[in-house]
């Protein structure tokens, strides 16, 4: 039994996969300090993702420890009703057509979604299970209420992930294919940049994402083809001839990836894959039941394939967002959980 473990074990693996986040997200921040002092850019946005990032992360760990019920669908609640009564989720000019923020909004949704069925695992009463995944339905009823697509297909996919995730006894296949199903829509994103689909999906595509969209990726690869450490932090929107042609545009290319990639270089990159893969790894290592820490990666895979196509971690609320739910899902409650449920989290099939 996984249980046998005990608390060092458990206290090792999280000092380790914290070592590993501490070390991640400070590179983040230092990378972008020194693309910005070879460029003349702006790292205070990269610096406030960060700082938004590891702060939800604490809060959430401690909150979880606290209140592993409460806290999560507190969080669900929260996100829901910051999504409907703050309907830009930024202070300052707002953008307007032909993208604007419904990435952030499909990405808070999707989030709030997240922590709701995280809550519905570990509730031990059915009759709030049955509550909280109702809540997490109600999310994905107002996505398509406020009429965000992505919202709807992506709090959809969580629910459902989520009640898949009580059947499985292993959790490492399904963190992989959570990185999997990640690597497939950022390299799909990078392909349309780079124009080397098929004529006929390439306009299959072309539609949903619209031709603004793909020229601003088109103009992002090319960014990161003429510089390999990129054009700097908080250039693209000067850059960019899609934007400059673009009056009402917000200056991002909605794309992380393609983001990091024109104002970072490679290397920014690489460093935004290692923060998704460090937040994999603490859930793959967490002592929480499995069901628990998949429904939390499906939650953010989800907001990663968003971020991919959209302007999402732009948005200091989903950065902190993003971290408060991996916290929520990796804190080891101060009251243990049952046997059975420790024995799933290791990936071993409960006694019978």
């Amino acid at each position: 039994m996984a249980s046998v473990a005990g608390p060092d074990a458990d206290g090792g693996r999280r000092n380790v996969s914290d070592a590993v986040g501490v070390v991640v997200l400070g590179a983040c921040a230092v990378w972008s300090l020194i693309t910005a002092a070879v460029h003349d850019g702006r790292p205070e946005g990269v610096l406030l993702a960060v700082l938004a990032v590891a702060a939800g992360h604490a809060a959430g760990r401690i909150c979880g420890a606290l209140a592993p019920v409460a806290a999560p669908c507190a969080g669900a609640l929260a996100g829901l009703g910051l999504t409907l009564t703050v309907p830009h989720l930024a202070p300052g000019p707002q953008p307007g057509a032909p993208l604007g923020n419904a990435g952030a909004i499909a990405a808070l949704l999707t989030l709030s979604a997240g922590a709701a069925c995280c809550a519905a695992w570990s509730a031990a009463v059915p009759a709030m299970r049955l509550a909280l995944r109702l809540l997490a339905a109600g999310i994905a009823l107002t996505a398509a209420a406020i009429g965000s697509v992505i919202g709807v297909v992506a709090c959809s996919a969580v629910l459902l992930c989520s009640l898949a995730a009580g059947r499985m006894n292993h959790r490492g296949l399904g963190i992989a294919g959570l990185a999997l199903a990640a690597a497939l829509v950022t390299a799909g994103s990078w392909a349309v940049a780079a124009d080397v689909l098929p004529e006929g999906l390439a306009a299959s595509v072309e539609g949903p994402l619209t031709l603004h969209r793909v020229e601003l990726w088109q103009d992002a690869l090319a960014m990161a083809r003429g510089d390999v450490l990129g054009v700097g932090p908080g250039r693209f929107g000067e850059l960019s001839p899609t934007v400059v042609g673009s009056p009402l545009s917000d200056g991002k290319p909605h794309s992380a990836p393609l983001q990091q990639a024109a104002e970072q270089g490679v290397v920014g990159v690489v460093l935004l894959a290692a923060a998704f893969c460090w937040v994999l790894y603490t859930l793959w290592r967490t002592a929480r039941p499995t069901p628990v820490v998949l429904t939390a990666g499906a939650a953010l895979t989800a907001l990663a394939a968003i971020a991919a196509v959209g302007n999402a971690l732009s948005f200091t609320a989903v950065s902190a967002g993003a971290g408060l739910l991996a916290g929520l899902a990796t804190a080891r409650p101060l009251a243990e959980e049952s046997p059975r449920r420790e024995s799933v989290a290791q990936g071993d099939r409960p006694a019978p």
